[in-house]
């Protein structure tokens, strides 16, 4: 009996010191790749911390200085614009102290990003369940955690590391708060937020769709800056005429002005702030063809052409994604490719266009995997001939939030045919319980 005392004693001891081993080993977390393609300016800063364990453990709180970074998806976002920030812990505090080394995928780690300058508040990060197995007495590693927060105002916005928190799942679920002792941490990351950018409201009309060369065309136009100049000018395809003039708005923002045209090319007509076109400060082109009266030989015959404008349309090679597998125990990416998208820009006018994307939770019988554990590569390419040149998105998570697939830029003439793809990886917990989970990507094209 004795002897059976004595074991159970050492058996006692030794849950205790995992424990709590656990608990510090958590303040390290595991590790989540900060997005791929991100435009980051980040800089790795050191911290003091304070990082207290449960008391379960019987371990006094560990103070030490953690070393972090924090990085961006869109260094120059737009007032609106919604930005993932992804908070690494390079360095945690306290390391593993005991003799006893800790299993893989354990530890979930928590934390707030801290936001200065222009834009005040936190922002809140997760990461996923995931680290690699930590030796006894060995360094604990790196592990990262991503949000997302929505540019409110223009101007140059901080974002500094700010506490952090492992929850973990071994024996116990118990959680680790580690805390910044001098708040706030140092800047970590910097970006500019510019204004947001709204299609125009500036509008044209015209008297007549048509006249012969010479005849003047009444251009009227509406929701201008007022008491502004604004330029009157011909279009031949994306080419300024010779036919322009310029007249000043009233003071509601109006004018009209008698535009002679002259150019037998002429295809519309366009009218615009500023010294050249600007599509966010212009309105048209309004469709206007000259029709050439110029007396024709005998025996000949004049034949002429006109081309009508399209729509913005979008649409894909299926509506299901079938993911990888990935085994219960171990877990990992589960991936996959979109099924391809072709977007047609038939308008003709000065506007590019944004497809995004959003994805709900992944619901299945274990529960639910978050929408931010979904990722994507996306690529996008424009078929030869296109007038616009189509970019990517950046790659990294999806979320609920959204993130852009492609785009393509507002330009003079814009327009084209688009193939969108993206590879995707699912982030799937190790011990999520075996069964399908399936959850809707939805795109908009705008």
């Amino acid at each position: 009996m004795a002897l059976t005392r004595t074991r159970a004693a050492v058996r006692g001891r030794r849950w205790t010191a995992v424990l709590g081993a656990t608990a510090l080993a958590v303040a390290g977390g595991g590790a989540l790749a900060a997005p791929a393609g991100a435009t980051s300016t980040s800089v790795e800063v050191g911290f003091p911390t304070r990082c207290v364990p449960p008391p379960i453990a019987g371990i006094p709180p560990i103070e030490g200085t953690t070393t972090a970074a924090i990085s961006v998806d869109k260094s120059r976002p737009k007032v609106g614009d919604t930005v993932t920030v992804t908070y690494t812990v390079a360095k945690p505090a306290a390391s593993n102290p005991v003799d006893l080394a800790l299993p893989a995928d354990i530890m979930t780690p928590s934390g707030k990003v801290a936001l200065g300058g222009a834009q005040s508040g936190s922002v809140t990060v997760t990461g996923p369940r995931k680290n690699p197995p930590v030796p006894g007495k060995g360094s604990f590693p790196a592990f990262s955690m991503t949000g997302t927060f929505t540019v409110a105002k223009a101007g140059t916005i901080t974002l500094s590391p700010g506490d952090y928190n492992i929850h973990t799942s071994y024996l116990m679920e118990l959680d680790t708060p580690c805390t910044v002792l001098t708040p706030p941490a140092p800047v970590s990351e910097t970006l500019v937020a510019t204004p947001a950018t709204t299609p125009s409201p500036r509008a044209l009309q015209l008297d007549t769709a048509s006249g012969a060369p010479g005849v003047r065309v009444t251009v009227n136009g509406s929701r201008f800056t007022p008491l502004t100049a604004v330029t009157v000018v011909g279009r031949a395809g994306a080419a300024e005429t010779a036919d322009k003039m310029t007249v000043t708005t009233d003071s509601e923002g109006s004018f009209a002005a008698r535009l002679k045209v002259n150019d037998t090319a002429t295809t519309g007509i366009v009218a615009y702030e500023g010294a050249s076109w600007n599509a966010d400060k212009g309105a048209g082109p309004a469709a206007y063809t000259v029709v050439d009266d110029t007396p024709q030989p005998p025996g000949s015959q004049r034949i002429s052409a006109s081309v009508t404008a399209g729509e913005l349309s979008m649409t894909q090679a299926g509506d299901a994604v079938g993911l990888s597998a990935v085994d219960f125990g171990h877990g990992g990416a589960a991936t996959g490719g979109l099924q391809t998208v072709t977007v047609k820009d038939f308008r003709g006018g000065p506007a590019g266009w944004s497809l995004t994307g959003k994805v709900t939770d992944f619901t299945g019988p274990g529960g639910s995997i978050g929408a931010g554990n979904l990722s994507w590569t996306p690529s996008c390419t424009a078929k030869a001939g296109s007038p616009s040149t189509c970019a990517a998105g950046s790659a990294g998570p999806v979320g609920g939030s959204g993130a852009t697939l492609a785009t393509t830029p507002n330009g003079t003439v814009t327009g084209g045919e688009f193939t969108v793809d993206a590879g995707l990886s699912l982030d799937v917990p190790a011990f999520t319980a075996p069964g399908a989970y399936a959850g809707v990507l939805t795109l908009t094209l705008s």
